[in-house]
């Protein structure tokens, strides 16, 4: 009777590890969100129950001192950010990104070649994510563009990290968090990322898995933020696996997700497809569009859409405008994929333009 017992009680124990790790296996550490101020929404219509993690873009680096500041105009904003967003989610951690896309890489490039200029980006950093609540900071340097500046990007790292562990312990406070945007591949155009640095130094990456296509650099249609692409390198799968195959963790990983697209104007209307001839941007200046501004374009011209699923990406078209970018189908994909992968987690770029938070809620 013991025996059988016993078995019992076995049985059901594995049973519940099963239960356990077959959870675990589902779930991601980090649902993130970059929150960008001239998207035109307010901290305060954050729907922060949807995201462990929310970024705030951008704070600047002084091209002279290398201190981290802030823009005046979003002085009061960021202040209170962090406050703000845990209003609806207390348990919400923020994270202050300094650079992006509109900031010029040599001033990154120039203030990581230098001991001082390094140690005062990296002092003022930490001096005002404590100051204003952030739980982290997130480095977005696009991009550095040879194998010096690789070096001291991870000579960087290294000293951000230990300059961020020695703060926590003098004061008693938990560590802040370190992340990185990154180039979507660890090869950049054949100058690598310093992936033992990353490694040792950084909570997470975020792979920036998109602008892969877009008006401005491409004179077909594409997919601009393609999960695969037969025949071609150029894929957010592509890219996550040379991550992993240079050494770091899954678990370092961070999947981007567009909330935007790329809008062309057809050479021919009749000819809609991937990869048809256009002649320049639709719609914007650079083609650029929200998802937001998308469902609008489709509901207004009664647009046609198509989800492919060799590539995981949505386009719609009407006339000779044609929008590539990612809808509810391929968000999803992307998010399985991520867990499938073993990832840490998933970000978008941005919050502000998502439409009723629909493609947030989207696992």
């Amino acid at each position: 009777m013991a025996c059988k017992i016993f078995s019992a009680f076995l049985t059901f124990l594995l049973f519940l590890l099963h239960l356990h790790f077959s959870a675990g296996l589902q779930q991601t550490d980090v649902q993130a969100g970059y929150w960008f101020p001239a998207s035109g929404l307010l901290a305060s219509g954050i729907n922060s129950t949807l995201f462990t993690h929310l970024l705030c873009a951008f704070a600047d680096v002084n091209s002279t001192t290398y201190q981290v500041t802030i823009p005046s105009s979003n002085q009061a904003p960021f202040s209170s950010f962090t406050q703000t967003v845990q209003k609806k989610n207390p348990s919400v951690k923020t994270l202050l990104s300094i650079g992006g896309g509109g900031a010029n890489p040599e001033t990154f490039a120039s203030m990581a070649s230098q001991n001082s200029s390094r140690g005062s980006f990296i002092s003022s950093s930490i001096s005002l994510a404590r100051s204003y609540g952030f739980s982290g900071l997130d480095l977005d340097w696009e991009y550095p563009s040879n194998s010096t500046q690789m070096t001291n990007l991870g000579t960087l790292l290294n000293e951000w990290r230990a300059a961020v562990d020695s703060e926590a312990e003098s004061t008693n406070n938990k560590a802040l968090l370190l992340s990185a945007a990154v180039f979507y591949s660890w090869n950049y155009y054949s100058v690598l990322y310093p992936t033992q640095n990353i490694s040792n130094n950084l909570d997470w990456i975020n792979i920036m898995a998109y602008d892969f296509y877009g008006p401005g650099w491409s004179s077909v249609t594409g997919p601009p933020a393609a999960l695969y692409n037969p025949g071609n390198q150029v894929s957010g799968d592509s890219g996550i696996t040379a991550w992993i195959q240079s050494g770091l963790s899954a678990k370092q990983i961070v999947l981007g997700l567009p909330f935007y697209g790329y809008a062309w104007n057809l050479t021919n209307a009749n000819n809609h497809g991937l990869f048809a001839p256009t002649n320049g941007a639709a719609i914007s200046s650079d083609g650029s569009i929200g998802y937001s501004e998308i469902l609008s374009y489709i509901k207004q011209n009664n647009a046609t859409k198509v989800f492919n699923a060799t590539v995981v990406s949505d386009y719609c078209y009407s006339g000779t405008t044609w929008i590539g970018y990612d809808d509810t189908q391929s968000i999803s994909t992307k998010v399985s994929y991520a867990k499938g992968k073993g990832l840490l987690g998933y970000f978008a770029w941005q919050v502000g333009d998502d439409s009723n938070w629909t493609l947030s809620s989207t696992g």
